[in-house]
């Protein structure tokens, strides 16, 4: 009898394939994708493991324990972990919650080249694999084009959607890393806007350092953008973050064709130059002279006043994003008092504040991926700093913003 109980309880057991695949199994990394795990008994805990290897060829993992539904699945779209590397339900926390393998990782860094990005997942039973699949991340679109800039003073990349358009434009700027924001271009390709990825400094024959960069240089890249053939001329938007989205606010504000702005962790006044030793203090110039800035540290209220950007000069709708937890400058307060300038003067367009208590200084970036971070070592300065935030701050930001900032420049934009 007891021979032919266990056979039979054998059989049971066999009925169950047990499986696990990512939904999607393949997104763009802006998008989110469920896991989910078949096959294991009602209430059965398991586990699912994630793995990937950066830009940097640095190993990431995360790791969470669930416990199967009456029918025997396991869906991060729909279910909390018991532990793990995260605590809420989340579709792609599995991912958010990475952390790397090395103490000497301070940062998570994209595939080189925009390249495809593998997710490895693994379904553990007592910590022994039973079955394993993968997810791949895509940070271009398929058919996106890329036309490397290099023409007069510009330096840039243009990136051009799928299709034969004219498309809308937005000219995205980064910060005070310099370099070639390519990323964000590429993103926004990937969803119908051309975008051009500008250099103004640390890159190749550019300036050093972010000190006296003429603003008519970004005059010259929006009037090069309106004259493209597969841009739609008067429909331009600006996009920067950090010191380049104090730059962004700032060119909308002096360029009447700029039709929208989105501002990543911005500031409302222009700051000095940067960072360390630089041959001038200010930042920014034009028509040969230096625009006020305010000291960092200590200023009189004459000198915020004299470094403030005039957005309210800027002839489109506005949208800023920025964390309470940001350790690198105050971006919410600054923020908030963009939003009341604009106010205060009866702004005519829409004014968007997306504005995340426990996101950093990344708050709202448009891709998902590991959100942890450590101190980073500023590249021109060599300072270590702190970016700030929790890697679930983080992550909830770019969660929700991504899907609102396409909205925002779509609606903007809107060519009909």
């Amino acid at each position: 009898m007891f021979l032919r109980l266990f056979a039979c309880s054998i059989v049971a057991v066999s009925l169950y394939a047990q499986t696990i695949e990512a939904v999607p199994n393949r997104v763009m990394a802006d998008e989110p994708a469920s896991v989910r795990a078949n096959g294991l008994q009602p209430g059965e805990h398991a586990s699912i493991r994630a793995e990937l290897v950066d830009g940097d060829d640095v190993h990431w993992t995360s790791q969470a324990d669930f416990v199967a539904d009456a029918q025997g699945t396991i869906d991060t779209a729909k279910q909390a972990p018991v532990k793990g590397s995260y605590k809420e339900v989340s579709a792609a926390g599995l991912i958010w919650s990475m952390i790397p393998s090395s103490r000497k990782v301070f940062r998570y860094r994209s595939p080189r080249d925009l390249g495809l990005q593998t997710i490895e997942l693994r379904l553990l039973r007592e910590n022994t694999p039973i079955a394993s699949s993968h997810l791949d991340q895509a940070f271009i679109a398929e058919g996106v084009e890329r036309v490397n800039v290099r023409e007069g003073v510009l330096r840039g990349a243009l990136f051009l959607p799928r299709g034969s358009g004219p498309h809308p434009g937005v000219l995205v700027l980064g910060g005070s890393e310099g370099g070639m924001p390519s990323s964000r271009a590429a993103w926004l390709a990937s969803h119908g806007f051309a975008a051009l990825a500008l250099a103004y400094f640390r890159y190749d024959d550019l300036p050093g350092e972010l000190a006296g960069i003429p603003l008519e240089y970004f005059g010259t890249a929006l009037n090069w953008m309106a004259h493209r053939p597969e841009i739609v001329a008067d429909r331009l938007a600006v996009m920067g973050m950090s010191r380049g989205a104090e730059l962004a606010l700032q060119v909308a504000s002096m360029v009447p064709g700029v039709r929208a702005v989105v501002a990543y962790s911005p500031a409302d006044v222009r700051y000095p130059a940067c960072c360390g030793a630089t041959p001038v203090p200010w930042a920014w110039t034009f028509h040969g002279q230096p625009l006020a800035w305010r000291p960092v540290r200590r200023f009189s209220p004459e000198e915020a006043m004299q470094a403030a950007i005039r957005v309210e000069q800027i002839h489109g709708p506005v949208l800023l994003t920025s964390g309470e937890a940001d350790r690198v400058w105050e971006a919410s307060a600054m923020a908030q008092s963009i939003v009341a300038r604009l106010k205060r003067d009866h702004f005519a367009y829409d004014v968007v504040h997306l504005n995340y208590a426990h996101a950093g200084h990344a708050a709202g970036l448009p891709e998902i991926v590991p959100a942890w971070q450590g101190e980073v070592r500023h590249p021109l300065s060599g300072q270590m700093m702190e970016m700030g935030g929790t890697p679930e701050g983080n992550a909830k930001a770019s969660l929700d913003a991504i899907p609102k900032v396409l909205d925002f420049l779509r609606r903007s934009l809107e060519t009909h």
